[in-house]
C-alpha cells in the first residue's frame, strides 16, 4: 500500500511538474536559469563582477534599465518601470521604502546569489502577481540541495572580481552543508567601488565648497556614483517525503550609495528579511504556501560630492531623512490536476505594508526646524487578492490559459506637520482630508499557445491589469517651497513633485503575440518576434500643479515644480530576438551569432506629450565562440537617438551611440577565470534613461548643474575568479 501511494504521488508530481512549472514559463517570458558552476551555467558570465541585480536582465528581449545608484537601477519591461512591474525576490513582493525609491526590490539580492531569473513580458498569468500593469519579474536564490539517501553534502563557492574603470571591487561565498532530508546553506557578499569616469568630460571640473570631504570632482567624474553593499542569506531546508519546508534568513547592510541623478544620497540602508516557505504533494496536486516578514530602514543626506554645509556662515548641515518600512506577506496557492487536460490553480495573497518617512530638524536653519517633518507619517498599504487559473492542454499542438484576480488595496495615511509655520497651510489642508483609500481592483488575462510542430510556436494573449499608486503618489503633500518638493522624486529628473491624494489606480488593456522558428534542436538557429500594444485608463503622468489647481512655487534653475494626475497612455512595441550557429566544431571552435533589437513607442493621449524615459531603438549583437574550456564573446550595443522627450519634464534628449564589449572566459576543473573590457573604444555617451545629472553642488540650493544628461561609463577592464569545491 505504502509504495501505492508513493508511486501516485511521483505520478502526480512528474506530472504537475510538467505542466506546472513549464506553463508558468511559456507565456512571452524569457527563462534563466542558473546551475552548478561545471554545468554550463547561463548566468555564470552574468554574475561575475556585478552589483546590481537588475543588470542580468539588461540583454533580455523588451528590458531596459532606469540607471540609479551602483546597485539601484530599476527594470524597465515594454516602456514602464518601478511599481508598475511586479518583482518577486525568493517569493516575497518587497517594496521601495524611501521617497527617491533608491531601494528598489532587486537591490535586496546580490547578484552572485541569484540562482534563476524569470521575466514574463506584457501578458502575466494572474496566478504570477497582482498589483502591477507591465509584468512580472522572478528572482530565486538557490533551490536548497539534499545529500543522496544516507549520504553527506558538502559544497561551496568563492570569487573576487575588480573593475579598473571606478575600483570596483568584490568578493562573494557560499557554502552547502546537507543530508538526505536537512539542508543548510549560507551565501554572502560584499562590493565596494570608487565613483566612475565617462569616456570625456561633459561637464567643467568643481571644487565642492560646504561639502563634507572638500571634493573635487573632474570633468569626466561621474559624481556622486561611489557605493558599498554588504549581503548575508542563511537557508535552511527540511525535506520528508514530497513534502519541503525551507526558513531563509536575509540580512543587508549600504553603509552608502550615490546617486547621479538625485539631489540626496543613501547614507545608510538596513535590512532584515525572514522568509518561510512550504511546497508539498498531494493526490490532487501541489500545495505552495509562503509567509515573510522584511524590515527596512533607510536614510539619506549628503555624500562628500554634494554641499553638505548651508547658511550664509556654513552652519547648517546637512538634511537629515529617515524612513522605516515594514512589509509583512503571506501566500497560498494550490494546483490542482482536474484531468489529464485540465489544472486548476487557486490561491490567495496577502500584504501589509507600513511606511514612516521623517526629516530631523536641523538647527540654525529657518527652513528646517524646529519641528520634524513628517513626510509620510504612518502610512498603510494593505493588499488582499484571490485568484484562479484555468490551463488547458486541448491537444499536443493547443494550450489555453485563463485566469481572474480579485484584489482589494487600503490604503491611508495619518497627519502630518512640517518643519515650522510656513508648511501650516498645506499640513492642515492635507489633515483635514479624509485620507482613507480603497481601490477594489480586476485583473484578466487569456492566452493560448499552438505548437504546430517541432519548429514552431505561435501565443497570442489578452490581459487587463491594475495597479493602485504609491503611498508617495498619493499621499506626499507639502507644495510649500521647491526644498521639499526636491526631496520627493522617484523619477531621477531633477525636478520636485507633490502627490494626488485623488488618484485612481491605473488599468492597463495589452494585446500581444509572438511567433518562434527555430531548428528541431534549438540549437542551430532560432528567429522570435513579439510584438505588443497597451492602452492604459487613468494612467499616472506628471502635470503642471495649475492644471491639477494646486499651487506650486516657481523655479528660476530650469527645473520644474510638478505633481501627479490620471490620464490616457499609449504605448506599442515589438521585440525581436534570435541566434545563429555559424561554425560547428571547426580547427577554431564553434561560433554563434545572436541578436536582441527592441522597440517601444509610449504617448500621453490626454496631452499628447511623449511618456518618460522611453528607450529608443536599441539592439544587440554578438559573436561568441567556443573552444574547449575558452568561451569568447564580441558584443555590439547600438542606441539610436532620444529625440521623443517629455515636454511636461523638460526631458533631456540624448544623441545614438554605439559600444563594443569583449568578454572571455576558461574555466578548468573547480576554477573559473573571467576577463573583459566593457566600451572596448571608449566611447563618450549619455545614457537615455539616466535622467538629469544632479551629482555634484549645491543640490538643496539653485546652484545645480541644469540640462546635463547622466554620462555612461567609459572604457573598464574587469577581472573575476571563481573557485567551486
Amino acid at each position: 500500500m505504502q509504495f501505492a501511494k508513493t508511486g501516485t504521488a511521483l505520478a502526480v508530481a512528474l506530472a504537475l511538474s510538467s505542466v506546472a512549472h513549464a506553463d508558468e514559463a511559456q507565456f512571452t517570458e524569457i527563462v534563466i536559469t542558473g546551475a552548478p558552476l561545471k554545468q554550463a551555467d547561463p548566468l555564470a558570465a552574468a554574475r561575475v563582477g556585478r552589483s546590481d541585480t537588475a543588470t542580468l536582465l539588461a540583454d533580455q528581449p523588451g528590458v531596459s534599465l532606469y540607471r540609479a545608484g551602483g546597485v539601484s537601477s530599476l527594470p524597465v519591461v515594454h516602456g514602464m518601470a518601478d511599481d508598475r512591474v511586479r518583482v518577486k525576490v525568493d517569493g516575497m513582493d518587497l517594496v521601495s521604502a524611501c521617497a527617491n525609491h533608491m531601494n528598489p526590490p532587486l537591490s535586496y539580492i546580490d547578484p552572485s546569489n541569484v540562482a534563476s531569473v524569470e521575466v514574463m513580458a506584457g501578458i502575466t498569468p494572474v496566478s504570477m502577481g497582482g498589483d502591477s500593469i507591465a509584468g512580472t519579474i522572478v528572482v530565486d536564490s538557490a533551490a536548497p540541495e539534499f545529500a543522496a539517501a544516507g549520504g553527506s553534502l558538502l559544497k561551496g563557492q568563492a570569487g573576487t572580481f575588480y573593475h579598473s574603470n571606478n575600483a570596483a571591487q568584490g568578493a562573494n561565498v557560499s557554502a552547502t552543508i546537507a543530508s538526505d532530508t536537512l539542508s543548510m546553506r549560507y551565501s554572502g557578499s560584499t562590493v565596494r567601488a570608487q565613483n566612475y569616469k565617462a569616456a570625456h568630460a561633459f561637464k567643467a571640473p568643481a571644487v565642492i565648497t560646504g561639502s563634507l570631504t572638500g571634493a573635487v570632482v573632474a570633468g569626466d567624474e561621474v559624481g556622486s556614483s561611489s557605493y558599498r553593499s554588504d549581503n548575508h542569506q542563511l537557508a535552511f531546508a527540511l525535506r520528508h517525503d514530497n513534502h519541503l519546508l525551507e526558513l531563509k534568513l536575509g540580512l543587508q547592510n549600504i553603509p552608502y550609495q550615490g546617486f547621479p541623478n538625485q539631489r540626496m544620497d543613501m547614507t545608510g540602508n538596513d535590512s532584515q528579511q525572514v522568509n518561510l516557505r512550504y511546497q508539498g504533494m498531494y493526490r490532487w496536486g501541489l500545495l505552495k504556501a509562503r509567509a515573510w516578514n522584511e524590515h527596512t530602514q533607510h536614510s539619506m543626506n549628503f555624500l562628500g560630492d554634494k554641499q553638505y554645509w548651508y547658511g550664509a556662515l556654513f552652519n547648517v548641515a546637512g538634511m537629515p531623512m529617515y524612513t522605516d518600512g515594514k512589509n509583512t506577506g503571506a501566500q497560498v496557492q494550490g494546483d490542482v490536476i482536474l484531468s489529464e487536460r485540465d489544472t486548476l490553480r487557486l490561491g490567495s495573497e496577502y500584504q501589509r505594508y507600513r511606511l514612516n518617512d521623517w526629516w530631523s530638524p536641523v538647527a540654525n536653519s529657518m527652513m528646517m526646524s524646529p519641528n520634524t517633518f513628517q513626510n509620510i507619517n504612518n502610512g498603510q498599504r494593505d493588499r488582499l487578492d484571490v485568484f484562479a487559473e484555468w490551463e488547458a492542454h486541448w491537444n499536443p499542438q493547443w494550450v489555453s490559459q485563463l485566469g481572474l484576480r480579485s484584489g482589494t488595496v487600503k490604503m491611508n495615511a495619518g497627519a502630518v506637520q512640517g518643519y515650522g509655520a510656513a508648511y501650516n497651510a498645506a499640513a492642515t489642508a492635507f489633515n483635514a482630508l479624509n485620507r482613507q483609500r480603497t481601490d477594489n481592483n480586476i485583473d484578466l488575462s487569456a492566452l493560448a499557445r499552438y505548437t504546430p510542430d517541432g519548429q514552431q510556436t505561435f501565443e497570442a494573449g489578452y490581459a487587463m491589469k491594475t495597479r493602485s499608486p504609491n503611498l508617495y503618489e498619493r499621499f506626499a503633500w507639502s507644495n510649500s517651497n521647491t526644498m521639499v518638493m526636491n526631496m520627493n522624486n522617484w523619477y531621477g529628473d531633477g525636478n520636485g513633485y507633490v502627490g494626488n491624494p485623488n488618484l485612481k489606480p491605473e488599468v492597463a488593456h495589452t494585446l500581444s503575440a509572438s511567433a518562434d522558428w527555430h531548428d528541431a534542436g534549438q540549437e542551430a538557429w532560432e528567429l522570435k518576434i513579439a510584438p505588443y500594444y497597451t492602452r492604459v485608463q487613468n494612467y499616472i503622468d506628471a502635470a503642471t500643479c495649475t492644471s491639477a489647481g494646486i499651487t506650486c512655487p516657481a523655479r528660476t534653475d530650469g527645473f520644474l515644480n510638478l505633481t501627479l494626475t490620471n490620464q490616457t497612455a499609449r504605448l506599442y512595441g515589438a521585440d525581436v530576438s534570435g541566434k545563429l550557429l555559424l561554425v560547428k566544431g571547426s580547427a577554431y571552435g564553434s561560433f554563434t551569432a545572436t541578436g536582441i533589437l527592441s522597440y517601444v513607442d509610449g504617448k500621453n493621449l490626454t496631452t499628447g506629450d511623449n511618456l518618460y524615459n522611453i528607450m529608443p531603438l536599441n539592439t544587440k549583437l554578438a559573436v561568441e565562440q567556443r573552444l574547449g574550456n575558452w568561451t569568447n564573446t564580441l558584443q555590439a550595443r547600438l542606441v539610436s537617438a532620444k529625440s521623443r522627450v517629455q515636454a511636461v519634464r523638460k526631458e533631456l534628449r540624448t544623441g545614438g551611440y554605439g559600444l563594443l564589449d569583449l568578454h572571455s572566459s576558461y574555466e578548468w576543473k573547480q576554477v573559473r577565470v573571467d576577463l573583459g573590457i566593457e566600451n572596448l573604444l571608449n566611447k563618450f555617451y549619455l545614457d537615455p534613461l539616466g535622467g538629469a545629472y544632479v551629482g555634484q553642488g549645491a543640490t538643496m540650493g539653485t546652484g545645480v548643474l541644469y540640462g546635463t544628461g547622466v554620462a555612461g561609463m567609459g572604457r573598464s577592464i574587469n577581472a573575476g575568479v571563481t573557485v567551486s569545491f
